[in-house]
């Protein structure tokens, strides 16, 4: 990880559409991801950026904005830009599934990180969070910060996004098995701390007496707990989020969250760039499967000391 602050990083980097480069010995890797005002997007596209240009590689990041249009133009700027690799965090599990052909048909190996989409063949490699393993480890450590009755809500992120679902299943299997913690409430915020803030001001309305709120992200728990505090609320009711993200691990030591589910994006985001590399060399990526899965582990109070760089637990 690039040894720089966040604004640093965010200064040195505006993450615009693709511009032409003039490629490497080794070529161009496009890497295209969601949303870099989001940390967690932001430290996959600069992760991957960093271990390719470490590999010889001549790199470069644009974002999608979750926009299947503008993910489109972005694989059709990197095929023009004879890209060796593409590094993308899908906009969709499904509508996304057409840029990838493109991009294949093209002779462009695609890598996925972080979002798989709903076919299998097309992508050399699906690499992503073990959501159901992190939603359950949260659940569970969530049940335990608010205890085994009352009323919750819950915040549900992206819809297109196959994660979403994964995660509130997740919750779901553990929390049921507590007849008396009932969900009196779920909303979906798309990811967004803006969003997460202005469903929890309409659920708090509704629910005034809730004592938890689950999410299924750190930047929907943030909001979350901005709308409880100016609510008065937030020492009545338990947040838990999930990403791992820097301003969560913030929350969690003040108290304000309880836990964060880290992602290992740090590492997947490498990874696909190592994986691409073995491709464009030898033809195959050195793993054994398409999709693979990496597991998520649990930020609280009691380790957060160990958070040494964004999205990275030390052991």
């Amino acid at each position: 990880m690039l040894k720089l602050t966040r604004r640093a990083l965010m200064a040195a980097v505006a993450v615009t559409p693709l511009m032409t480069f003039a490629a490497s010995a080794e070529g161009l890797i496009s890497i295209i991801v969601t949303d870099p005002a989001n940390p967690y997007w932001f430290t996959e596209g600069e992760v991957a950026k960093a271990t390719a240009e470490s590999l010889g590689y001549t790199a470069n990041v644009a974002a999608h904005k979750g926009d299947t249009n503008a993910e489109s133009t972005l694989i059709d700027t990197a095929i023009t830009n004879k890209s060796v690799a593409i590094i993308l965090d899908p906009a969709n599990a499904d509508g996304s599934i057409g840029a990838v052909k493109k991009a294949v048909d093209a002779g462009i190996p695609v890598f996925l990180v972080n979002a798989e989409i709903n076919q299998e063949g097309l992508a050399k490699a699906q690499l992503v969070s073990n959501n159901a393993q992190g939603a359950a480890l949260g659940a569970e450590q969530w049940v335990s910060m608010v205890g085994d009755k009352g009323n919750y809500v819950e915040l549900f992120g992206n819809p297109a996004d196959n994660n979403a679902a994964t995660r509130s299943n997740g919750y779901e299997t553990v929390i049921t098995q507590y007849p008396d913690l009932v969900k009196a409430g779920k909303e979906v915020a798309n990811w967004d701390r803006t969003q997460g803030y202005q469903k929890m001001q309409s659920l708090l309305q509704a629910n005034p007496d809730i004592v938890g709120v689950i999410s299924g992200n750190d930047e929907m728990a943030l909001g979350a707990i901005a709308a409880l505090k100016e609510a008065g609320k937030l020492d009545q009711v338990k947040v838990g989020g999930f990403d791992g993200s820097p301003d969560a691990v913030e929350a969690v030591k003040a108290g304000e969250m309880q836990y964060t589910v880290l992602q290992p994006v740090a590492v997947f985001s490498a990874e696909a760039v190592k994986q691409a590399d073995s491709f464009i060399k030898t033809g195959a990526t050195g793993a054994a499967t398409e999709k693979q899965l990496f597991d998520c582990l649990l930020i609280t109070k009691d380790n957060v000391d160990k958070y040494t760089a964004a999205f990275t637990l030390s052991e």
